[in-house]
């Protein structure tokens, strides 16, 4: 899964690009409280332009991601912080096909862990075989949390990165 080319770091040619970013700059004064009233929830792979995909603007929507997009202790964090404070009521989860954590044995990478650094990770990697069952169980996360008080507008994708599509993950029970 890692690239065979050397690394290059890319702090220093990101800044440039940010610096002429900042120089046609013309969105700012965007409001902290989303326009939607949305908060989406998805994975950190970088073939996901979560924006792009779903022809959002800046400050219309909450952008959580994580590995897997998996609904943690601190995602609930995040959405319970945008539905006090910010004002958000609806919330969309994005997975996907081929994710890194559908190729992952837990058990092994922990231990791998654990011989190198000699401390076992207190955190569960959440990896999972079908993306369309990971999905249901986050929402149910979502569903059981006492935190969250708006649950009525939530719903489940998986992205396919191969054709760009987003296929909506039908609920077995609530």
């Amino acid at each position: 899964m890692t690239s065979s080319a050397p690394f290059r770091p890319s702090a220093d040619e990101l800044l440039a690009h940010n610096s002429i970013f900042a120089g046609r700059f013309s969105e700012g004064h965007c409001d902290v409280v989303p326009t939607r009233g949305l908060a989406i929830v998805t994975c950190m792979d970088s073939r996901m332009d979560i924006f792009k995909m779903l022809g959002l603007k800046n400050g219309e929507a909450h952008i959580i991601r994580n590995a897997g997009g998996v609904i943690t202790d601190d995602v609930i964090r995040s959405l319970c912080l945008s539905q006090r404070t910010l004002g958000t009521r609806e919330i969309i989860l994005i997975h996907h096909s081929d994710c890194g954590l559908q190729k992952v044995n837990e058990a092994k990478f922990k231990a791998d862990i654990e011989s190198e650094v000699g401390i076992r990770p207190w955190w569960a990697l959440e990896g999972f075989k079908d993306p369309f069952a990971d999905v249901r169980q986050s929402i149910q996360r979502l569903y059981m949390t006492p935190f969250l008080p708006h649950k009525e507008y939530v719903r489940g994708f998986v992205y396919d990165p191969d054709t760009g599509l987003l296929f909506e993950v039908a609920l077995t029970h609530r």
